[in-house]
């Protein structure tokens, strides 16, 4: 990704709650006397919420696996101490913070007496994301920062920062920063506070970097005041039971956004290519059996994949059930509107070299009972390739396509793409809907 050069207005400032508006006119107003360079303009594009909790590296640097700054960065200090901390409790080393690591950190970290549980690594929340978006010209970013420990109320810090290519004339074109940092429960205390800063008459996004609470005060009070909920079902520790949340939202008429959805635009795009010849076009309708293959860890992307395939092709889910073996498959039967029977299958593949974002696609298979149906088809990652797929062998022809990832798949990315738009995603809802609507069924074996 591209770096946005930024120049800084003023140094970060601790200020009160109540001096935040203050502090903010004072910056702008000490410029507006400076003819000795560009005249720093307040952007007027939008306004954004970020949660940012990063707990896991705020557990390791408490068990003394990390030392590097508390930034939300997977970088190579971070998957160094992850997996040293795995190593050390016994679990497969994967580099990651998986759910069963996250429980793990957890665990050990209650175990410790409260004078314990202090972070002094530099806590750098609320500035990654600078680069990201500095091009998009925000107005002002609210980044929420919950540390663990002590309550000790919240401290807010505000900063201006201008990107020095956006200029209009002799003026910068800059943003403004706001971070407040507290514990969770100190932060639940300033939800109102916090939809205050939000300016009026401006597009209005929160990026919740955790997994959305519709129970939590702090973000029943945000996401009612935004248009636009953004999330990364990546995260996710439990995607099958935070998919119906998210559809509740939905039913509400919160508009959602999740960049995860959007790092599967290769798959469905080479998809809808393999059919596009007209003697391939019409077997779409014979496809009935269905395998997806993703990488072990997370679900989210592979459930909204056959999500889209059933929306478009007028599924209707009538049976999901799992298994709990190796490779956690789930088993999921459609009807169609002739009442053909489609079976699909999920499976939840280890990885020795796992990447970056957790559950994504390794494969697709789609073929049919009928073998004079051209519809078979194998997709699969370029850097994973396909033998679990074509082991299964097939009576008919099978078209074999390798998927290219697209160049950036990390949220920050996305997240600067998906602020030049906003509104309702249909076709995400549309696909999330029938998701949910397996996700309903659901047995275990």
């Amino acid at each position: 990704m591209t770096t946005t050069p930024v120049v800084a207005l003023q140094k970060p400032k601790d200020v009160s709650l109540h001096e935040i508006e203050e502090e903010l006119n004072s910056i702008w107003n000490s410029q507006s006397g400076d003819m000795a360079s560009l005249v720093a303009t307040r952007a007027s594009t939008f306004c954004m919420v970020v949660y940012e909790p990063e707990e896991f590296q705020q557990l390791l640097a408490i068990l003394g696996f990390y030392t590097g700054p508390v930034d939300g960065i997977h970088g190579p200090l971070t998957k160094a101490a992850v997996n040293e901390a795995q190593r050390k409790y016994g679990l497969p080393i994967t580099g990651r913070v998986d759910p069963e690591t996250l429980a793990k950190l957890r665990e050990e970290v209650a175990k410790l007496p409260p004078e314990r549980m202090k972070v002094t690594n530099p806590n750098l929340r609320g500035f990654s994301i600078n680069d990201a978006i500095a091009a998009q010209n925000p107005r002002r970013i609210i980044t929420l920062c919950p540390y663990l420990g002590e309550d000790k109320g919240v401290t807010a810090e505000v900063s201006a920062y201008c990107p020095v290519q956006k200029t209009v004339g002799d003026h910068l074109i800059c943003s403004e920063y706001i971070t407040l940092r507290g514990t969770k429960e100190a932060l639940n205390r300033v939800g109102d506070l916090v939809v205050s800063l939000y300016i009026q008459n401006l597009p209005k996004f929160l990026w919740w970097k955790a997994t959305p609470n519709p129970d939590q005060e702090l973000f029943s009070k945000v996401v009612a005041a935004c248009q636009c909920l953004i999330m990364d079902s990546s995260y996710f520790s439990d995607p099958e039971s935070e998919f119906l949340k998210i559809q509740d939202l939905i039913d509400s008429e919160i508009s959602v956004a999740d960049l995860n959805w959007h790092r599967l635009l290769p798959w469905q795009e080479l998809t809808a290519e393999t059919f596009d010849p007209p003697e391939r076009r019409v077997a779409i309708t014979e496809i009935d059996r269905v395998t997806i293959d993703y990488e072990k860890g997370n679900a989210a992307q592979a459930l909204m994949f056959l999500g889209w395939i059933a929306s478009r092709l007028g599924w209707e889910p009538v049976s999901y059930t799992e298994e709990n073996d190796v490779y956690e498959l789930k088993h999921v039967q459609f009807v169609n509107s002739h009442q053909r029977e489609i079976k699909a299958e999920l499976a939840a593949i280890p990885t020795a070299d796992s990447g970056e974002i957790v559950g994504d696609l390794i494969g697709l298979r789609l073929a049919s009972t009928n073998t004079e149906a051209n519809c078979g088809t194998i997709l699969c990652s370029e850097t994973t390739g396909c033998m679990r797929m074509e082991a299964g062998g097939a009576a008919q022809a099978i078209r074999t396509e390798m998927v290219t990832a697209i160049n950036d798949q990390k949220a920050e990315f996305l997240l600067s793409q998906q602020l030049q738009r906003y509104g309702r995603e249909v076709l995400y809802e549309e696909s999330l809907a029938v998701a949910v609507k397996i996700l309903r069924l659901r047995k275990s074996a």
